[in-house]
């Protein structure tokens, strides 16, 4: 989508992604070591009673549903970041994940006309339609190509 497309109010919907044990094992291993991420049978002696992904790899999942429903082809460039991040219930090997982005601002840069700035909120859920993830970003896309209104 470009820049352009946006609107406030509007809402993306994509997925599902089907997240496998080997992925979240993967993944925990290589980036957030944990016990409850790393170790099947350790995990199911744990809080979770079972294995439970990265809530790193679940922004991760996020940002690729994303990027692919709604960043693919667009000017966007950079993030500067998020302005919260929640993971109000874990995910597990076997999850289908689907990922709802509500657009709450579109606006241009008051000090350059040139940046398109959005802020949204992603929110992740597993096939039950329980919330996953919860967080707030900003995107900034290069709009010094596109003709201004």
């Amino acid at each position: 989508m470009k820049f352009a497309d946006f609107q406030t109010g509007q809402i993306i919907e994509a997925g599902p992604y089907a997240l496998t044990e080997a992925e979240v094992l993967q993944f925990a291993r290589a980036y957030d070591p944990q016990w409850f991420h790393t170790d099947p049978v350790a995990a199911e002696h744990g809080r979770f009673g079972g294995l439970i992904a990265s809530g790193w790899h679940t922004c991760g999942i996020a940002m690729r549903l994303v990027a692919d429903a709604a960043l693919q082809g667009s000017e966007s460039f950079a993030s500067p970041g998020l302005a919260y991040v929640k993971w109000p219930h874990p995910v597990r090997p076997g999850d289908q994940l689907s990922v709802r982005a509500t657009v709450i601002e579109v606006r241009r840069s008051r000090g350059q006309g040139h940046i398109g700035i959005l802020r949204w909120r992603w929110q992740l859920f597993n096939a039950a339609g329980t919330e996953v993830l919860d967080l707030e970003a900003t995107s900034l896309f290069d709009l010094s190509k596109t003709p201004t209104p």
